[in-house]
């Protein structure tokens, strides 16, 4: 792992618990591993990249009862998550990481969600990231993607008392970023949202409902 990435590591590490006191309201993450869990055949595999805790959706995609594999990397996080969601399998991989086949490789899947794992990657290495997902999906397979809409590359932002590096894009750059990663985008949904306790302007959540051609 990265300095860089090890640092965002560290943070979210430290920020454990209290991630998902900030954050109770998740409308659109919820629909988006609803619309996924839905759309899949029962007992598909899915990969929830930068699960976190893993609540609400590795939590949403087990109790529908399709096999969940959540990466991320802070370590603390998916000490939680193994906690929160019994059911599923939590490993600890670098998005940089993932890979198919090999011996370290997880296999193929179903199905993706990647809920704003993506910001946490300075720009240059995310249509990188994005051919990799492509990559872990079979044909025909799903993705639910998710980013804040912000014209942002590797910036430092005060996250919940810890510092973090984001990037983002303009909707009309992510779609095609997206679309340059091989995804066909089926459909799109926007939200307004702040985090708990605090006077910041409400950020606009992009989610693009994705399929691997």
């Amino acid at each position: 792992m990265s300095e860089d990435r090890r640092g965002q590591a560290e943070a979210f590490d430290a920020i454990g618990r209290h991630y998902d006191d900030a954050f109770p309201h998740k409308e659109g993450q919820l629909a988006a591993g609803r619309h996924l869990a839905d759309a899949l055949a029962p007992g598909s595999r899915i990969l929830d990249v930068g699960c976190g805790t893993g609540l609400p959706t590795a939590l949403q995609l087990a109790e529908k009862g399709h096999t969940v594999l959540g990466t991320d990397i802070s370590s603390g996080m998916l000490e939680l998550a193994e906690k929160n969601v019994p059911a599923a399998e939590f490993r600890l991989i670098d998005i940089a990481d993932l890979t198919a086949d090999g011996p370290d490789g997880i296999g193929r899947f179903d199905g993706i969600a990647c809920f704003f794992a993506l910001l946490m990657l300075p720009r240059p290495e995310i249509p990188q990231a994005l051919r990799r997902l492509h990559g872990l999906l079979r044909p025909g397979g799903l993705m639910e993607l998710s980013m804040v809409e912000a014209d942002l590359d590797d910036a430092t932002i005060p996250f919940l008392g810890h510092t973090i590096r984001v990037s983002g894009y303009l909707r009309d750059e992510l779609r095609q970023v997206v679309r340059d990663a091989g995804f066909e985008i089926t459909g799109e949904d926007t939200y307004a949202y702040a985090p708990a306790s605090s006077d910041v302007p409400p950020e606009h959540q992009v989610f693009l409902h994705c399929r691997r051609g």
